[in-house]
């Protein structure tokens, strides 16, 4: 990938940053002007992702109406309150820590052949007093940064990476790896990200996080 792959640690230094208000690089008496309790996440978003995140509720429905379409209609009811585009708690926000986290794949870009895969598991952390998201296990992981929005929800925004690469673009350089997604609250210790229209094979994907302390 001939350097165009920064470390994670750089990336999420460069997030804390944005989620400070201050531009990567930018120190001394400016940076403290310019500083800010949070950066609303549109400033950040390319205008792509703006795009997919006004269409998550379009996404959504055809994902499922693909999946169930597919013969997958047991496994989407069994995902109860964590399947329903309409159901969410209030208070999104994600307390640091290690979650456990799977993602839920629905619809077909006609790229692949099932409407729905659901896979198992792996490993995810929240650090940086909610700022910070990433998955530390599997073959497609992601990291990325969390923005307050709404008492309902919050936004992700960050980058895919792919498998044994140890570390991610820039978010904004790659638009095949930007990743952009709802943040909600569907249970005391459960939480989605929703991702509308991935660069790759579903219409729609669900990022379930549940905390590990139980």
């Amino acid at each position: 990938m001939r350097g165009a792959v920064a470390l994670c640690t750089g990336w999420a230094l460069m997030a804390a940053g944005a989620g400070a208000g201050v531009a990567p690089g930018m120190s001394g008496p400016a940076a403290a002007r310019r500083a800010e309790p949070a950066v609303d996440w549109r400033r950040v978003a390319t205008e792509q992702d703006r795009v997919r995140l006004r269409g998550w509720r379009n996404a959504w429905m055809k994902g499922l109406e693909q999946a169930r379409g597919g013969g997958f209609a047991k496994d989407i009811a069994a995902l109860g309150n964590l399947g329903d585009a309409d159901y969410s708690v209030a208070g999104p926000g994600l307390p640091d820590g290690d979650y456990r986290c799977r993602t839920i794949k629905m619809g077909t870009q006609g790229r692949a052949t099932l409407t729905y895969v659901a896979y198992p598991f792996f490993r995810c952390r929240v650090s940086g007093q909610g700022a910070q998201l990433v998955k530390l296990d599997g073959l497609q992981r992601l990291a990325g940064q969390l923005y307050p929005d709404t008492d309902a929800r919050s936004i992700f925004l960050g980058t895919l990476i792919l498998g044994d690469e140890l570390g991610s673009y820039p978010y904004g350089r790659d638009r095949a790896r930007d990743m952009a997604g709802v943040v909600e609250r569907v249970d005391e210790k459960r939480w989605r990200i929703v991702f509308p229209y991935p660069a790759y094979e579903s219409v729609v994907d669900i990022l379930e996080l549940v905390s590990a302390r139980g």
